[in-house]
């Protein structure tokens, strides 16, 4: 995505603080030229920036110096007026070691009569040599300033948290797009199993023809195969676009002692990072195996929607009871995820692979949604009141708000503080309530802690 197209963040201070620093810091490269002597930015530098999930362009400024308009300092005051024309965010920085200085006082001033939001950030905090220009910084009348370092990297997590309610709106507007584009798209469907699973005779009764080479062997597919398909859905009559890919098969690592098997699961491992759901194919005659469950485990470690198939149902053995013995058995084997669709189908047949491809569509679609933060946090305000978080040795711990930060899979940051301390259970407890109440039944969830760095944030 062009930064024509994201959220414009004005980078606004006063000559040598740390702005075109803190501007590589966001972009991520150090591409704005940075020295001691002032003044070394003329023009307006624009960048995309990417931080905790959140992304914006970024506008690195000239330093605003009190001098005649008409002069160099004076123009490139200018320069900067102009670029806060049309921002979401402007982040006024200071020199927390310098301190306040009357510079600073007039262009606080010049911001409180703009109608752009204004985060305050203090830099050059590292060491906590800054803490008395923290303390200073509360009298420019912007509200909290935000300790950062950005030479070092600290205080990003507070950057972020500043600028999150700012930019929430955008930035879900901007994903909505990313994930319209996305679904719009080919389901990327990876087949994995077991060899002899019956993988490429799945591939092939779906695509109704011979495509690739099967037999009673086991082994015979090496190389990770990607075939374009259409599926009609039945119900709708809508015809979706699918890329379905084939992969060798997996079996116990101990038992893999060729080369080129050591080199095609590799593959397979590779085709699954590239699928946006995976279906583990089980062999029916065979029930479900402990490799079965480590391979569905790599599946959701590595983030994809999974969907488990039973196949060979047409010569399974007392199908009800198998059905249900699979079930309980992957809600023990896979705790870390409740609610993976399970699906009964044959390859030969071809019974069950529309109710497959539903549930792979279906799943996509939780795999890429998005929660609002207000409704996060209403649900989050319930759970720490039915549930207070422990406080260890008498002192408590602090869970201030929740956001989701990315999608693809599903990733929520909590923010707080002594979060280090917070047991396992209770990350637990907040990770199924996610998946419970926002509806994520069946996906992969990931959860961040982050601890604010700020020095005045409340414990």
């Amino acid at each position: 995505m062009s930064a024509q197209s994201l959220p414009q963040v004005i980078i606004i201070g006063r000559p040598n603080v740390g702005k075109s620093t803190l501007w590589n810091r966001l972009v991520g490269k150090r591409l704005a030229l940075v020295d001691d002597q002032p003044g070394v930015t003329r023009d307006r530098r624009v960048g995309e920036a990417h931080l905790l999930g959140l992304d914006f362009a970024i506008v690195d400024t000239a330093g605003w110096e009190d001098d005649d308009p008409a002069s160099l300092p004076g123009r490139m005051r200018a320069q900067t007026e102009a670029a806060l024309v049309g921002a979401a965010v402007a982040l006024f920085v200071i020199d927390a070691r310098a301190g306040v200085t009357p510079l600073d006082e007039e262009i606080s001033r010049w911001l409180r009569t703009s109608k752009v939001p204004v985060v305050l950030v203090a830099n050059k905090v590292e060491g906590r040599q800054g803490d008395s220009g923290l303390y200073e910084a509360f009298a420019l009348g912007l509200g909290e300033p935000v300790g950062v370092s950005a030479e070092h990297g600290e205080g990003m997590g507070d950057l972020f948290e500043a600028l999150l309610p700012l930019l929430n709106g955008y930035q879900a507007d901007l994903d909505a797009a990313e994930e319209e584009d996305e679904e719009n798209g080919p389901l990327k469907l990876a087949i994995v199993g077991r060899p002899n699973a019956g993988k490429s005779t799945l591939i092939n009764r779906l695509l109704g023809q011979d495509r690739l080479l099967v037999g009673p062997e086991a082994g015979i597919t090496r190389d990770s195969i990607a075939v374009e398909w259409e599926w009609t859905d039945p119900k709708s009559g809508e015809t979706l676009p699918v890329r379905l890919i084939d992969t060798a098969g997996m079996r116990k690592r101990a038992k893999v002692n060729d080369k080129l098997e050591r080199l095609a699961v590799q593959d397979a491992r590779h085709a699954v990072d590239f699928a946006e759901v995976v279906v583990l194919l089980l062999d029916a005659t065979l029930g479900l195996e402990h490799q079965d469950l480590k391979i569905a485990s790599m599946v959701l470690e590595e983030g994809r929607a999974l969907v488990i198939a039973i196949n060979k149902w047409d010569i399974a053995e007392g199908p009800s009871g198998l059905f249900n013995g699979i079930r309980t058995a992957l809600e023990d084997g896979l705790s870390q995820v409740k609610g993976v669709p399970l699906v009964a189908v044959s390859a030969v047949t071809g019974k069950g692979t529309d109710q497959l491809i539903e549930a792979a569509f279906a799943l996509r679609e939780l795999w890429s949604k998005r929660v609002s933060t207000g409704q996060l946090n209403r649900w989050f305000d319930h759970a720490l009141e039915a549930n207070p978080p422990p406080a260890p040795g008498g002192k408590r711990i602090k869970l201030r708000y929740i956001t989701q930060a990315k999608t693809r899979p599903p990733g929520f940051a909590i923010f707080g503080t002594r979060l280090d301390l917070l047991p396992e259970s209770y990350r637990r407890y907040l990770v199924n309530g996610i998946r419970r109440e926002m509806g994520f039944d069946g996906v992969p969830i990931r959860l961040n802690l982050r601890s604010a760095k700020n020095p005045f944030a409340p414990e």
